[in-house]
């Protein structure tokens, strides 16, 4: 289902506020163009590939922008060091999608990527984000992909929207099944009133309830306000449910104060579960740390194979700096992916890249291959090809969204930090 609806005119006034904001949160283009405009390596006949990124600078979800946005950066930098697409190194420009609780950031930043003639969208990493500039991208005619969308209402938006992460029916199956494989059957689930939360808390409530158990607290018309604070009473009231399992559904800004109230209240915190949103190293210093010990035990779930040592050695490459990996291979996937459909539809427009998409997945067959100088290769022999995601998701299907995803499971330890623990693979149904 494509949808049209132009909103970004009518929202001018918010946008004009805060356009310099958005440039100053990494809006600045940045680009292997040479200073008169053209690509260092020439430009061939299908003209010049240019990508932009919507991903997290700022916000609720900032942790996921260093992974996402060194992905992104990688992949650009394998296929530009073989000589780039149609004999041009492609540009890149970047900008700040911050959070839904920063729409106006989100917009003038989706504003800046449309008004600089890009061809493919990488982000948002936030459903509720790409909500709300989506329309106006693809209504552009430019492919949007995100390494991280899981709402379920995403699948088959547009012909122009893809996804290379999985909706919320893979992760919350799989976290459903972890919870209740446990062996709890009450659970309550802390989860915010934003999309994210409540389409994941849906998957895993059917779960629940599927094996007999219940959702003791969280249901429909439980959820907290994205700009909660206090969280006394809410956990309060949960925990007077006499729960076997905690589920928390939020974005990391809320997180550390949960676990702090969950703790103080005296909350086996062994019998707590995190996913993609809120995962992270939270160690035992600093503003998100815990005192050693407090999640022991505790676990999570993200989407998404564990990426190998090679290739988080190849990230740290570009962003030395990162401490985890969340998301980035997905933004790697969408890159590569989005390249090798202008190079087969042999021109750097939206229309062409959209067309190709998923017949470079797989989605058609063809011959298995990784990395950008294999598969572009065989492109240009005439060949059809299976790209070979680092993510290990499988071809498109009809809604655009992958066919298959893995789901990793983890599990912190006394430092509270989490370690890989193991993966499941699960099928995406077509919308």
């Amino acid at each position: 289902m494509k949808r049209s609806v132009a909103r970004v005119a009518a929202l001018a006034g918010a946008l004009a506020l805060v356009l310099a904001a958005c440039s100053s949160g990494g809006g600045d283009a940045e680009s292997t163009a040479g200073s008169d405009g053209t690509s260092a390596g020439g430009s061939g006949e299908g003209g010049q590939l240019h990508f932009g990124t919507f991903l997290p600078v700022t916000g609720s979800l900032a942790q996921l922008g260093p992974p996402e946005i060194a992905g992104v950066k990688l992949a650009i930098d394998e296929i530009n060091s073989a000589g780039g697409v149609f004999g041009s190194d492609i540009e890149l420009t970047e900008t700040d999608s911050s959070d839904a609780d920063n729409a106006a950031v989100g917009i003038a930043a989706a504003q800046e990527l449309i008004n600089a003639d890009v061809q493919v969208v990488i982000g948002a990493a936030s459903s509720s984000v790409t909500k709300n500039v989506v329309d106006d991208i693809t209504g552009a005619g430019i492919v949007q992909i995100s390494p991280a969308n899981t709402d379920t209402s995403l699948s088959g938006y547009s012909d122009f929207y893809f996804r290379t992460a999985p909706p919320d029916t893979v992760q919350g199956d799989v976290l459903g099944n972890l919870i209740v494989g446990d062996g709890a059957s009450n659970v309550a689930v802390l989860v915010f009133n934003e999309s994210y939360g409540i389409s994941l808390r849906n998957v895993v409530q059917g779960v629940v309830e599927d094996a007999g158990g219940a959702i003791t607290y969280g249901n429909a018309g439980q959820e907290f306000d994205p700009t909660e604070t206090n969280f006394g009473t809410i956990v309060s009231d949960a925990l007077a449910t006499q729960p076997d399992a905690v589920v928390i559904l939020t974005f990391t800004t809320q997180t550390p104060t949960i676990v702090r109230e969950l703790a103080a209240q005296g909350w086996d915190m062994s019998k707590t579960y995190f996913v993609d949103g809120n995962l992270q190293n939270f160690g035992t210093e600093g503003e998100t740390g815990f005192p050693a010990g407090t999640l022991t035990g505790a676990q999570g779930t993200l989407p998404g194979a564990f990426p190998a040592q090679e290739f988080q050695d190849r990230m740290k490459g570009i962003d030395p700096d990162l401490k985890d990996f969340s998301y980035g291979p997905e933004s790697y996937d969408a890159t590569m992916l989005a390249a090798l459909a202008a190079l087969k539809g042999g021109e750097a427009t939206g229309e062409a890249i959209q067309a190709n998409m998923a017949a470079v997945s797989g989605a058609d067959g063809g011959e298995e291959c990784t990395g950008w100088e294999e598969c572009s290769g065989l492109i240009e022999e005439g060949k059809d090809i299976a790209y070979q995601a680092v993510s290990g998701v499988g071809p498109f299907n009809e809604a655009n969204d992958p066919s298959s995803a893995f789901i990793g499971v983890y599990q912190f330890g006394e430092d509270n930090t989490y370690t890989f623990v193991r993966s499941e693979e699960g099928e995406v149904p077509a919308s």
